[in-house]
């Protein structure tokens, strides 16, 4: 497989974890209209999430944050910690059983989700495909596949 082919689909495989992600909370928001709060489905999409966010700040963020995407990069990095904030307060409340206030707070990571994934699909993407070396997009490729998060790991921006 060519390099372009590679990237092409690095890129979609990011994007198909965001997708697996968005779908994952919105089934467990489905479960908490039925009066369920389905705790596994929501570890589920939150250890999902977390492992995607080791990914791009480990893997992907490294070499393309310099220059013009120094600030892109950055923002992206505000919001993985505002992203990993919320879903600790879901976590938590999760475990309340307050059906209303958790249905607020998964709304709310799903609306983060939806506005920053949307900006890192169309700028920090698009600039992965154009700047990564092969060894890094081999990397990255690796860990989406098999890798797994130390378990004690949390995004920079998260304290």
């Amino acid at each position: 497989m060519s390099m372009e082919n590679w990237q092409k689909s690095l890129a979609a495989a990011l994007e198909l974890e965001h997708r697996q992600v968005d779908n994952g909370l919105a089934a467990f928001l489905t479960e908490l209209d039925n009066g369920r709060v389905a705790v596994d489905h929501l570890n589920t999409a939150l250890e999902s999430l977390r492992r995607h966010i080791y990914a791009e700040e480990r893997i992907l963020f490294p070499p393309i944050r310099y220059g013009p995407m120094a600030m892109p990069v950055a923002v992206m990095m505000s919001e993985h910690g505002e992203i990993w904030r919320a879903m600790d307060a879901l976590a938590e409340l999760a475990a309340t059983g307050n059906i209303d206030r958790i249905r607020v707070a998964g709304q709310r990571l799903l609306d983060q989700l939806v506005t920053h994934n949307g900006k890192e699909e169309q700028v920090i993407y698009p600039a992965a495909d154009r700047e990564l070396e092969p060894e890094q997009i081999e990397e990255l490729a690796d860990f989406l596949e098999t890798g797994l998060m130390p378990d004690s790991w949390q995004c920079r921006e998260a304290g």
